[in-house]
């Protein structure tokens, strides 16, 4: 245990009067030793004249120095002050007291997220391909994938955060209506009609941009049409029911192109097959090594389900696909992958492949780039593992990487992959689209992600972790139970980069904890890394226990600038070379969310950030 000890003010203490309760002026002094942050003050008083107050020029000092802002103006220094002054006399005189300057601080201005990355910021007119797109795995399922409950609730929940893939696995019902549940499984069932018109009232209350309706059908041709008509009359002016021009387009439309549309993701007959299509691999598709291990989960398949197991048995049971369903499918027709080679040869643009968590990291371990490759002109989903029967979820960020598209999630399980996930989507106005990097969209790139090489420059990135406010309690039923919280911080991106570090914890003190530790990250492409802040409750016993988290892209960071420092202001970690420009840093204010990603403020954890720019191509 490290640090400076902050002390918790006492009442008692603060009851000068000894009258047993806190009344008036002792209230006013026990709430400012409450609030007081002393890490804080002595940030304001070093550029503070007279420790009361800042003026214009030195809070524009501040500004310059400290918070990246090198442009800026006493226009933009007159308008926060305006902003987080709560006096008026502050405001009249331009001048920014502590109180300002802490509200400042806690503010979206002073905030880790650059507030420039959070409205839409990113170029929204290149071809759905280009894009990462927020997509759920078995949305109906609001619990675990043998018994657990299907709901509409799963697809209000999922399109509200802003996913805009949503999947339907759809089969036979009673009276001529189809029903939505995990085929062969006893989670319970809905209808088909219902969930359509779920997602009819709730695409793009979230998100004007496209919504994607992932189907797996199941069904009989006379179900097949109702599900058409459904589709259709339900719709309505929302369903893409043909190209945007009316004539074979040679790429795939834009998000922007398709605001407020809900395209179809399935099977699609066309002449040229002459109603000979191939059916896709129907989910779970697993390796070899998990089939045995799925049958325990699974009752037994239909004859059909079968032979998609024995090849010699396929065309045998073709399952018929209804032609009204099929033409509801425009630019995302489904297709079985079989080789990189042969999806170059025989597929278009706007065919799709889905590809189990599995399938999908081998083949980023054995032909990375050419992955890489393939999805800079036909999209890919990833879906997780059928032995995932408990809804949990892979990392996305390895799927991610390899530049595929759709990396569908089980957004009902909390925890570090869906914090990833919602970090990864909170930027571009949470809209659920996020362009890929251009070395991801270059159909040519040489980008490798087990094996990230030159131009792509190296950074080092440095966080001094300084303290704490108001860390909730861990255990509300242990009487007396006090945190004794640590910082730790990941970083997720290629497989190099992937790292985390962590402070000392601060014994009995979740009130202003004081850490006062730099940590020290070097990373080589940190256009795909995520930052990952995770205050813990240190427990010698057993696991530490989770306090609240924060997840945001390494683009998205505000930082310093740089400046130079002296060798004696190195961290002791001694991962930056001997001569280099450092980062000033930038003092952010990091609001913690709980593990369903709810805000828990007030409590934050206060650190500067600065990122040093590494050589061209630098892998050290």
């Amino acid at each position: 245990m490290h640090g400076r000890p902050g002390a918790v003010p006492s009442p008692a203490a603060a009851d000068t009067s000894q009258s047993g309760t806190l009344e008036g002026e002792e209230f006013v002094q026990f709430y400012k030793a409450l609030t007081k942050r002393a890490e804080v003050q002595e940030l304001f008083e070093s550029f503070s004249a007279d420790g009361q107050k800042l003026t214009l020029l030195e809070f524009l000092d501040f500004l310059r120095e400290k918070q990246k802002e090198r442009d800026c103006t006493s226009e933009l220094a007159l308008e926060l002050i305006d902003r987080y002054e709560p006096s008026d006399s502050g405001k009249l005189r331009h001048v920014l007291s502590m109180d300002g300057f802490l509200s400042y601080l806690c503010s979206k201005d002073g905030d880790i997220f650059n507030p420039a990355c959070l409205p839409i910021y990113q170029d929204m007119t290149q071809p759905l391909n280009h894009y990462f797109i927020c997509s759920s795995h078995n949305t109906y399922l609001v619990g675990d994938q043998l018994c657990g409950q299907s709901s509409v609730e799963g697809y209000i929940r999922a399109l509200k955060r802003g996913c805009r893939c949503v999947e339907v696995d759809v089969w036979d019902g009673p009276s001529g209506e189809p029903v939505v549940y995990h085929g062969h499984t006893l989670t319970s069932r809905i209808l088909f009609k219902d969930v359509v018109a779920t997602v009819a009232q709730y695409a793009f209350q979230t998100s004007d941009y496209p919504v994607i309706l992932s189907l797996e059908t199941h069904c009989s041709w006379e179900q097949q049409q109702t599900m058409a008509r459904h589709l259709t009359e339900i719709l309505g002016e929302q369903l893409l029911s043909t190209t945007l021009d009316g004539v074979l387009p040679t790429q795939l439309p834009s998000p922007e192109e398709l605001r407020r549309k809900i395209l179809v993701k399935g099977k699609k007959l066309t002449l040229e097959e002459d109603l000979e299509y191939e059916e896709e691999e129907a989910e779970p598709e697993l390796e070899e090594s998990e089939l045995a291990l799925e049958s325990q989960f699974e009752t037994e398949p239909e004859p059909q389900e079968q032979n998609l197991q024995n090849k010699d048995k396929k065309k045998k049971s073709k399952p018929i696909l209804c032609p009204a369903l099929s033409s509801l499918v425009i630019y995302l027709k489904s297709v079985s992958f079989r080789s990189f080679t042969h999806s170059k040869e025989h597929y278009h643009f706007y065919e799709i492949s889905s590809f189990s968590e599995t399938k999908a990291k081998r083949l980023i371990k054995e032909a990375g780039n050419e992955f890489v490759q393939h999805n800079t002109w036909q999209l890919s989903r990833v879906y997780p593992s059928g032995l995932r029967t408990d809804s949990s979820n892979y990392n996305p960020q390895e799927l991610w990487n390899a530049g595929c598209q759709m990396v569908a999630m089980n957004m009902q399980t909390a925890g570090l992959e869906m914090d990833i996930c919602d970090g990864h989507f909170r930027q571009n106005g949470g809209c659920g689209y996020v362009l890929k990097p251009d070395f991801l969209r270059d159909i040519q790139s040489s980008f490798h992600p087990e094996k990230p090489i030159s131009p792509f420059k190296a950074q080092t990135l440095l966080i001094q972790v300084i303290s704490g406010q108001q860390l909730p309690k861990v255990d509300k039923t242990k009487e007396g139970s006090i945190v004794d919280p640590l910082v730790k911080v990941q970083i997720f991106g290629v497989r190099l980069d992937t790292a985390r570090q962590e402070t000392n914890y601060v014994e009995n003190n979740g009130f202003n904890p004081y850490w006062g530790q730099t940590l020290c990250f070097r990373v080589l492409v940190p256009e795909l890394a995520m930052l990952r802040f995770v205050v813990m409750d240190y427990d010698w016993k057993s696991r530490n226990d989770f306090i609240g988290q924060y997840t945001l892209p390494w683009t998205c960071m505000q930082q310093g600038e740089p400046a130079p420092l002296t060798p004696g202001q190195y961290p002791s970690s001694g991962c930056l070379p001997n001569a280099v420009l450092l980062p000033l840093p930038g003092y952010r204010h990091i609001h913690l969310l709980s593990k369903d990603g709810i805000s828990l403020r007030p409590a934050s954890i206060f650190v500067y950030i600065c990122i040093q720019e590494g050589l061209e191509g630098d892998e050290s």
